[in-house]
């Protein structure tokens, strides 16, 4: 719906003249000499309706302008405004449809290669090991230090180049390394990517990977130590279980040989993990679950068992902004008793382990869970949902002033093009009535339920509401002197002349009472459906 309603606002101009977007030039050149007569300025005294017919007749002017000209047309069809806008100049050499389309798509790609090799993305972790215990016997209080580093960049459209670096400090030994990696996109179904690295892990590695079906991919790797020279042979499995799980089986050839088996399940407000690692000696099964409370804030709990650790992790996070979000885990285990905090923004990450204490204590335990949770429960409660409840509140008012704004400065225009249409639109109301012809008794343009609501009922009153604008001026004015009104179809209501868009965001309907014939009729159409009165299945 939102890729339809993209291409039909791309019609306003059509909305303008009253024409359908398959109108011909003679339709084209008819429909302007009609509203250029009626918003001619000098046909007007009044200072006011000077103005109104001003602006009116130049937002004809420019809709004659562009549908007059085969290619500005074409650029309109198919990008809007927004195409003729950004400069899209096609040479005098391109004459059919098919080749001015083809031009402006490959100016658009030309663009959005530009846009996207001049894009760089970051990423990085920093990570501060703190010691408590440490602290305690006089040994300083941070253990160590540890930085990610990694820029991302589209070389082209299949390609995408990265480049690293890793820093980390433990006590008096430290050491760092660089790595890079070339992905290259060798079809819809398969990639291959080259690695390199020096520093601490020495390597060179080139790895594959492609969609064996739609619920099945594989990839398979071969890195060599520069070291050593040791051969390592990794190979991956994933497939689709159903529409919410999916299931991994990886497989480590090599000086470090191992097995594991995952799987992952996900949807709109859970997401569990399990995986089950097999190594020389030693193995690990660990199991991760997290739940959305809301779209700001989520908890956790993991588990990881294995030869020489046993770890559960219980914890949550907060959304603090579009691009930042803030995590507390309290982790217990055999190693000891610590926090973890977190924070993200944008691809950087920032994360600061605190060791409380080396050994299990029950009382200590349930104190170090206990006392944060509880302090952030007293937050929550006292000062972070008020807070947001009140920015929520002021961003409401805010959009609301904004969108009330927009509505009353359209609900001006539309009343002043329905000025310079009124005595034209008696005149052919009066015309239409001595005939027994059509007449537009009442038409209100705008929110459906209002509208639903108002055609399901007897009563044909209406009390005034922001929602909907009265368009029986427009409509009447509209009528041709066959006794006949025609809106067409994927053109949006709102752009026409003495309409305007009376709640926007909203789906919008047209509700039209007339009388043709000495009979009573009624209808009710969508914003982009075709309008044809009378007929006969709309009496009353």
């Amino acid at each position: 719906m939102a890729e339809l309603n993209e291409e039909q606002d791309k019609r306003e101009l059509y909305a303008v003249l009253n024409l359908s977007p398959e109108a011909s030039d003679e339709e084209i050149r008819k429909a302007y000499r009609q509203w250029a007569q009626l918003y001619h300025p000098d046909k007007f005294q009044s200072p006011n309706l000077k103005d109104a017919a001003t602006e009116n007749f130049q937002r004809v002017c420019e809709a004659y302008e562009i549908l007059s000209d085969p290619i500005k047309r074409q650029v309109y069809d198919i990008y809007g405004m927004e195409g003729l806008k950004s400069g899209l100049e096609l040479g005098p050499s391109l004459e059919k449809v098919e080749e001015i389309k083809a031009e402006l798509d490959r100016m658009k790609r030309m663009r959005e290669l530009e846009k996207k090799a001049a894009r760089i993305q970051s990423s990085g972790t920093i990570m501060s090991n703190i010691s408590l215990p440490q602290y305690l016997v006089g040994e300083g209080l941070f253990q160590g230090m540890a930085m990610t580093s990694e820029i991302q960049s589209e070389l082209s459209k299949r390609s995408v180049a990265v480049i690293g670096g890793n820093l980390a400090v433990d006590g008096h030994v430290g050491g760092g390394g660089a790595n890079a990696v070339l992905s290259h996109q060798l079809s819809e179904a398969s990639s291959i990517d080259f690695m390199a690295s020096a520093g601490l892990r020495s390597l060179l590695g080139v790895q594959t990977s492609r969609h064996i079906s739609s619920h099945s991919s594989a990839t398979a790797g071969l890195t060599l130590s520069l070291k050593d020279g040791s051969l390592n042979l990794s190979n991956a499995w994933t497939r689709q279980l159903s529409d919410t799980t999916n299931g991994s089986i990886q497989l480590l050839l090599g000086s470090h040989s191992s097995v594991a088996v995952g799987w992952q399940k996900k949807d709109k407000r859970r997401t569990a993990s399990g995986e089950v690692k097999f190594g020389t000696g030693s193995f690990e099964t660990s199991v991760h679950y997290t739940h959305r409370f809301s779209s700001k804030s989520h908890g956790c709990i993991a588990g990881r068992v294995g030869s020489s650790s046993i770890e559960m992790e219980v914890g949550g996070g907060r959304k603090l902004s579009k691009f930042s979000t803030v995590r507390w885990l309290y982790v217990i285990g055999i190693q000891g008793i610590s926090w973890r905090f977190e924070l993200y923004r944008g691809g950087q990450k920032l994360v600061v382990p605190i060791l409380l204490t080396d050994y299990l204590n029950p009382v200590f335990a349930t104190g170090a869970f206990v006392i944060p949770a509880s302090f952030y429960l007293v937050l929550k409660k006292f000062f972070i949902k008020p807070y947001y409840l009140k920015r929520s509140k002021q961003k409401a008012l805010e959009k609301e002033g904004k969108s009330s704004a927009q509505v009353q400065e359209g609900r001006a225009a539309a009343e002043k093009a329905q000025k310079l249409q009124q005595n034209v639109a008696n005149r052919k109301r009066n015309k239409q009535l001595e005939m027994d012809g059509l007449v537009i008794m009442k038409a209100l343009y705008g929110s459906d339920t209002i509208l639903n609501n108002l055609d399901s009922s007897n009563e044909t009153s209406f009390e005034s509401t922001s929602g909907v604008i009265d368009v029986t001026t427009p409509l009447n004015f509209l009528v041709n002197d066959s006794s006949q009104l025609k809106l067409h179809e994927g053109v949006k209501k709102s752009g026409i002349m003495g309409f305007c868009d009376p709640c926007p965001g909203e789906h919008k309907m047209l509700y039209v009472e007339y009388s043709y014939a000495s009979n009573q009729h009624r209808v009710l159409v969508d914003d982009y459906e075709e309008l044809l009165i009378p007929q006969g299945i709309h009496r009353i």
